[in-house]
């Protein structure tokens, strides 16, 4: 892969993959949640620079709102 080809929307999309991924490696579940979140928010963006990919746009930012809902939320109950 000749990654001086690669263009902004690709990055995003590679950088939120490695977030992703590294959230399922986590222990605790808020960390898990909060990494989580940081990736949904990149592919959301991701989402975006792909000329609006309403699948991944939507997805992602329900996932957000959830991992939301929990860590602040939920947390008091």
């Amino acid at each position: 892969m000749d990654f001086t080809s690669v263009n902004t929307a690709e990055w995003v999309g590679y950088i939120a993959t490695a977030v992703l991924l590294t959230s399922f490696a986590m222990k605790q579940l808020r960390t898990l949640r909060i990494v989580n979140s940081v990736a949904c928010l990149l592919f959301v963006g991701y989402g975006v620079l792909l000329t609006n990919a309403w699948p991944i746009i939507i997805s992602n930012a329900a996932i957000f709102v959830i991992n939301i809902y929990y860590l602040f939320l939920k947390k008091n109950q």
